[in-house]
Formats: structure tokens, sequence, C-alpha cells
């Protein structure tokens, strides 16, 4: 499976993210169900939140070294942006 890398992530309310891919395709990321994970708690707080970055190369997003999601689980667990595609 060949999954595109990211280039685009813009934090959205309700700890969701934008993610626009390589393949130009869009998806909305819930991350609310791994804020229960230790790992992910820092995200709590919106301000850290919205600090998201974009790995170099595009094959993941973080907010520091510890804290990262990959663009497989973002592709894969993302839901189709269609109102984008409108």
């Amino acid at each position: 499976m060949n999954i595109p890398k990211i280039l685009f992530v813009r934090p959205l309310e309700n700890y969701k993210l934008m993610i626009e891919f390589s393949n130009h395709e869009c998806r909305q990321y819930d991350v609310k169900p791994l804020l229960q994970k230790e790992m992910f708690s820092p995200l709590k707080n919106r301000a850290f939140f919205n600090n998201v970055k974009i790995e170099q190369g595009g094959y993941a997003i973080n907010w520091n070294e510890n804290i990262d999601i990959s663009e497989y689980e973002l592709w894969i667990n993302g839901e189709d942006d269609e109102m984008r595609n409108l």
C-alpha cells in the first residue's frame, strides 16, 4: 500500500486535525480518543495542541520529540473531508 505523505496540517475545534496529503486528498483526524493515553495527555492543552507540525518528509505530524502520529495512522483512520471537494 502506497500511503501519501502529509503536505499540510491545521488544528480544528474539538481536537480534530485537517490533513492534506500529497495526492491532494484531505482528511479529518479526531485526536480525542488518543487523549486517554498518557503519552498524548499534554495535547489536552489547546495551545500545545495547536502547535502541531509536519515532520520533515511528510511521514508524520508531531508536537514534540515524544508525541507524533504517523502518516499511515492519519490516512487510514482519518475521515474524508467531503466539504473541501465540493
